[in-house]
Order: structure tokens, then sequence, then C-alpha cells
């Protein structure tokens, strides 16, 4: 026997599906079932409300259970799996992922599939534990406060050297991030973080041709 029989040999027996029998392959799919729940509830809390979309925490749980009934099915023949991998390969997945978090819930789904799929539910139930903690810690590590827009109309064109001025009261930093003129106004926008916004709106719009006076707050990226 050369050595190309005994590599072909033993690759077809690494894919040999005896042990693969009815009851195994429905207490994979309940621990799949279980875990992909899990993952369901988890992603339900972390996800923000804005963001949270109900179909594709659906999704998740259901790609769990499929890709683990397609490695139950891949292990029982090696003609099956190479049938399975091509007709796999002409599908074209196209959406697009809006939040990097549901990046990582998508490739969580897949996984415990694939490791509930080869019978190894103790490494998928330790993989869960371990991204739960991480997920959570590192959620609740402080950073830093997003800055405040502060968006003013005036009809005074010279107004913003006193605006500026009453920004540096309550803000030690600010940056000028546009500046709009026209004939007969002034529209500035001044990034900055101060815990008295009320204070510095009021005193803002007592200074003569200031029409509006706005304080934004946003829940996006810092910039540290």
């Amino acid at each position: 026997m050369s050595f190309s029989d005994i590599f072909k040999k033993s690759f077809l027996e690494g894919f040999s599906g005896d042990d693969i029998n009815i009851y195994t392959a429905v207490i994979s799919m309940l621990i799949t079932c279980a875990i992909a729940l899990y993952i369901f509830f988890i992603y339900r809390v972390v996800t923000r409300k804005t963001f949270y979309s109900k179909t594709f925490n659906i999704s998740l749980a259901a790609i769990s259970i499929i890709t683990s009934s397609v490695i139950l099915t891949i292990q029982s023949s090696i003609v099956v799996s190479l049938g399975m991998v091509g007709a796999l390969s002409i599908v074209r997945f196209r959406t697009a992922i809006k939040d990097p978090m549901d990046l990582v819930f998508l490739f969580w789904s897949i996984v415990v599939g694939i490791i509930c799929g080869v019978g190894l539910a103790e490494i998928a139930i330790l993989l869960s534990i371990v991204i739960t903690i991480l997920i959570f810690v590192l959620n609740k590590l402080p950073v830093a406060k997003a800055p405040l827009m502060l968006v003013i109309n005036s009809n005074d064109l010279n107004a913003e050297n006193a605006i500026l001025e009453v920004v540096g009261k309550y803000a030690k930093h600010y940056t000028v991030k546009s500046r709009n003129m026209t004939q007969s106004s002034l529209d500035m926008i001044v990034e900055l973080r101060t815990a008295a916004g009320s204070e510095l709106l009021k005193e803002i719009l007592a200074l003569n041709g200031i029409n509006t006076a706005s304080l934004l707050s946003h829940d996006g990226e810092v910039t540290f």
C-alpha cells in the first residue's frame, strides 16, 4: 500500500459517520438551540435600543442551528460534504453590517454552531461565558464624555468675539467647527465640553443680535 493510499484511507475514515446517529444529532441540536437562545438574550440586553433589530437577532439564533446541522451533515459523508461546499460557494451575502458589535455576535453565532456540530458543546458553553463576561466588562469601562455642539444664529456679523468670550468662561477648551456668514446673519458651530449648558445658553442669548442658540449632544464616537 502506497503513501497515497494510506492518506486517502485516513482522510475518508476521518469523515466517517459511524458515531453520528439520530440521538447524537438531537442532543447536538438541542444544545445549539439553548446557546442560540442565550445569544439572542445577550444581544437584546447589550444592543442599544436605537440600533436594535429584532429580525437580525432572530437570524443570529437561526444561524447557529443551521450551521450546526451543516457540520453534522458534512461529518456523515465526504461526498455530501464536497457537494455542500460546492453549493454554499455560490451563495452571496451582501447585507451590510452597520454596527461592529453585530459582526461580533454574527461570528459568535456561527462559531457556536460549528463547535456544537462537531460535538464539543463544553467549549461552546465556555466560549459563550467568556465572551459575555468580556462584553459586559469592556462595556462598563468609563469613556470620555462626548463634546457638545453649540449652534448659534446671529444678525450681528461682529458677534463672534463676544460669543467666544462667553464660551471661554464655561469651557476651558473649545473649537470653532463652522462659521457661515451672509449679508445679514452669522451662523456658528462651536465644539466644547461644559457642565453648565443652561447658564451658557442664557448668557449667549443675552448678547446683542443673537437670534437663537442651541446646545446639542450626541452618542457617537469620542476622539481622545
